[in-house]
């Protein structure tokens, strides 16, 4: 891609390094063989008495049911919302998996409600796993993306839970990856993206910065026309219900802990997780988030190649909530396979690929340690950004004095 928002013309060789490969081959045997081994375990959607095994998926499926019955407003209510999945399940549990979207993603949950809880989380998983791999392999620019894509650790993580990181991913790298040659359909996947409202901030201000208006508009239309259809679907209350326990979720995750502070893969989360006060961890991720939002929109109004824009673009995004869980960790396989795509087509630099292998190694630990290591990975990964992009703006430099020099 060139240092404009222009077409791509990055063309990645066709040979990768044998250890990088067969890296990936590994994760990816891994990934796979994991999935049907949990599950004759017992250990994923049937325990050994046949019953469902509660998962992330419950708050979805939960969700979609009580739209199904004509009651979609109830789906923010945490007491009501897990009495259906209590009834789901045929037993209780321990905790909650509350419903916290905005009400356009009812959508999707009521289409999945459809089916039994296992089958939906399984459809949902497999279905929202191909555009993620499709947009794996246009940001690597070759059939090697979709190895490396299906070899993210996380990948594992989120089909177990049924998550939605699959489609976080595919809609912000697609959004990433159409912006220089279809910017309205760019602008529609990141209106798609909506539903993810923590993701809002960042996007808006750089394509305001680099004047991509018509990606700025498409992304605005596309959301005003979802929220107006959902309006239509399930009427004033759900919006209503929607705004009205926003406050509860913020106290149950940001003070209280209910889910627990090192799973939270952000500097709010790692403060926390080390004692700190709510007050401390707020003021870390303050400054870790005006300090991404600066760099990230000087990086996209300089002449800096396009590759490394959305890189740090996709990085920055996930630096800059608080409000981060392991399988939103999915969108980091957009940096990591446009630095692929970089070291690929014009060689990796000293220590690259070794840092590389320690962000995923992070992800892989993570079930082991009750620490926000994901952090660290998607740190690693925007130190290697950073790292690219001042080389690039000092050759730059250089470069015009040698020519003088040599005239």
């Amino acid at each position: 891609m060139s240092s404009t928002t222009s077409a791509p013309n990055m063309a990645p060789r066709d040979t990768v390094p044998p250890l990088l490969r067969s890296a990936c081959l590994l994760l990816v045997v891994f990934n796979f063989a994991m999935i049907p081994a949990m599950y004759f375990d017992h250990a994923w959607l049937f325990d050994t008495n046949g019953r469902f095994i509660h998962t992330d998926f419950l708050n979805i499926w939960a969700a979609g049911k009580l739209a199904l019955d004509g009651q979609p407003a109830l789906a923010w209510n945490w007491d009501i919302h897990k009495q259906v999945q209590v009834a789901m399940l045929g037993q209780s549990y321990v905790g909650d998996y509350a419903w916290h979207y905005p009400p356009p993603f009812l959508f999707v949950a009521m289409f999945l409600a459809h089916f039994s809880y296992a089958t939906g989380l399984v459809g949902w998983a497999a279905a929202s796993f191909v555009p993620y791999m499709a947009m794996m392999r246009a940001v690597v620019g070759q059939r090697f993306g979709l190895m490396v894509g299906a070899a993210f650790p996380v990948v594992l993580a989120n089909t177990m839970a049924g998550q939605n990181g699959f489609l976080t991913a595919a809609l912000l790298g697609g959004t990433l990856v159409l912006m220089p040659t279809r910017p309205i359909l760019s602008g529609i996947c990141l209106g798609l993206l909506s539903y993810k409202p923590q993701y809002g901030v960042l996007f808006p201000l750089v394509l305001i910065a680099a004047s991509q208006w018509t990606v700025f508009f498409g992304a605005a239309v596309t959301t005003a026309a979802l929220a107006l259809m959902s309006w239509i679907a399930f009427g004033t209350d759900s919006w209503q219900a929607f705004f009205h326990w926003m406050p509860m979720f913020s106290q149950a995750f940001f003070t209280e802990g209910r889910a627990t502070f090192f799973k939270l893969q952000s500097v709010f989360g790692l403060v926390r997780t080390m004692g700190g006060s709510e007050q401390v961890a707020w003021m870390f991720q303050w400054i870790i988030s005006g300090t991404v939002l600066v760099c990230v929109i000087m990086l996209w109004r300089s002449r800096a190649d396009y590759v490394l824009k959305a890189a740090a673009l996709a990085a920055g995004t996930l630096l800059l909530t608080p409000y981060l869980f392991l399988y939103d960790l999915m969108v980091l396989a957009i940096p990591v396979g446009l630095l692929l795509r970089i070291g690929l087509a014009d060689g990796f630099r000293r220590g690259e690929l070794t840092a590389l292998a320690c962000a995923m190694g992070l992800l892989i630990a993570f079930p082991f340690f009750e620490m926000p290591l994901g952090l660290g990975s998607t740190l690693i990964v925007a130190a290697l950004i950073a790292r690219r992009v001042v080389n690039a703006f000092a050759e730059e430099r250089v470069l015009p004095r040698e020519i003088a020099a040599a005239g």
